[in-house]
């Protein structure tokens, strides 16, 4: 799938969902879950174990309209090694242009991370797609209303802190979308397989973010 497409169904689901798990047949059965509750892109981060071959198992399995990705990456050899493994997109806690260079070689959606709007604009004019803004927990929603003010053209991301009930805020103070992890993958359910619990939760996110 192309940059394109996968910003534009970014974009239109308005979520990622960050999910830290080593147990491959789980992941499988999470993924599914909150897919059918209507979140469709899928960030594994490479501090999971063995995250390059869960990349690419997932890649080959995932249903159509299912996006995989890759978190927390720093570098542009590292970026190279997840694209080839099948990731879709690219998120990074930080702002590496040589990174951000290499997604952009492999056609490959990109959100680097930053936090001052010096490092914001920076991501954004070598080329990032949507910039994360982390940790958005130290910030919060007002800050992205600020932000939008004087920087209307750049895409942000909230990820750190943003939960089923705050996301919306988020989205309405000017974040283009939001990445969510243990807010949405409940451990207890994961544990439990409950799975019906997770596409509950997913559905919920995504109908108050519309």
């Amino acid at each position: 799938m192309s940059r394109a497409e996968v910003l534009e169904i970014i974009l239109a689901t308005k979520v990622i969902a960050v999910i830290r798990m080593s147990d491959a047949e789980k992941l499988t059965r999470v993924v599914e879950a909150i897919k059918r509750g209507g979140v469709r892109a899928i960030e594994i981060t490479m501090t999971t174990p063995s995250a390059l071959e869960i990349i690419a198992a997932m890649a080959k399995s995932k249903t159509a309209g299912t996006l995989i990705g890759a978190g927390t990456v720093l570098d542009a050899a590292t970026a190279e090694a997840v694209i080839r493994a099948g990731a879709e997109f690219v998120v990074s806690p930080i702002t590496n242009f040589d990174m951000i260079a290499a997604c952009k070689r492999n056609d490959t959606f990109v959100a680097p991370g930053a936090l001052s709007p010096t490092e914001i604009v920076a991501a954004w004019e070598h080329g990032a797609d949507v910039v994360k803004v982390f940790p958005a927990t130290s910030v919060g929603p007002k800050y992205f209303q600020d932000l939008k003010g004087p920087l209307p053209q750049v895409r942000l991301m909230p990820t750190g802190g943003v939960s089923i009930e705050n996301a919306r805020e988020f989205i309405r103070s000017g974040a283009c979308c939001v990445a969510i992890g243990t807010a949405l993958l409940d451990k207890k359910a994961i544990a439990a397989e409950d799975w019906g619990a997770l596409t509950a939760k997913a559905k919920a996110l995504v109908e108050s973010l519309r």
